[in-house]
This record gives structure tokens, sequence and C-alpha cells, in this order.
């Protein structure tokens, strides 16, 4: 495999006179895998995993918030800049939704169709009933 012979074929091969430390070929899983763990030491690892998070629930890192007013600035000058291309961009964006809504309001406009139908059968159901009982008494 490449690599130089050392753990595998994206780790390098060990400095001279030594090896890797002890399990740390195991738990390296190559270039993608957290610096903690392509690091040299333990030194190497409380660097790549820099100061401990402050206490507190949930204890996790600060995410980054969503910039709304420059996302809005953006989309803004795109329209502005390339209009046709962004007027395509939501037409296309948009035409599943058209497409979805189209067939619901149909699938609607067949269950209302059906359920009057039902309807209009009960009711001349129960004026035969009413008429024949009518008929009965004369």
């Amino acid at each position: 495999m490449g690599g130089g012979g050392g753990c595998g074929p994206l780790r390098p091969a060990p400095k001279p006179g030594g090896a890797f430390p002890q399990g740390l070929c195991a738990l390296s899983a190559g270039p993608w895998a957290p610096a903690f763990r392509r690091s040299a030491g333990p030194e190497g690892a409380a660097a790549a995993l820099g100061p401990p998070p402050p206490p507190g629930f949930p204890n996790r890192k600060p995410e980054k918030m969503i910039d709304i007013k420059a996302w809005a600035e953006y989309i803004v000058e795109w329209a502005a800049k390339d209009p046709y291309g962004f007027l395509t961009t939501v037409i296309l964006a948009l035409t599943p939704l058209f497409v979805i809504s189209a067939a619901l309001s149909w699938k609607l406009a067949k269950m209302i169709e059906a359920r009057e139908r039902e309807q209009k059968k009960k009711q001349k159901r129960q004026e035969n009933i009413a008429k024949a009982k009518r008929t009965k008494k004369d």
C-alpha cells in the first residue's frame, strides 16, 4: 500500500528509531479523522480540542447564528443583478409545490363530489321510505 509504510495507506512511516504510540494507528482514520486522533501525543490532543466548554446545560459548542440581514441583502442583490436568472430559479423551486397543491386540490374536489353524491342518495332514500310509509297508511 502507499503512504510510506506507516500504520496504513494514509499514514507516514514512523520516525527512524521509533514507532507510533500504542493504539494511535487504531484510532486514526486518515486525514479526515479529528485532529486529536492525528496528533502526536496528549499535548497535541489537548491543543486540538481547545479549552473545555463552560459548565451549563446543554454542554455543547456555541452554534453560529444565521445572519438573516446579510442573506436578504444577498438575495436582493442577486435579483437586481440577474432578474431573469433569479425568477427562473424561484419558479423552478416553486414548481413542485404548485404541482403538489394542484394534485391535492383535485383530490379534495373529488372527495367533496363523492360526499355530495352520497348525501343525495341518502336523502332520496329517506324520501322514498317516507313516501312508502304514507302509501301504506292510506
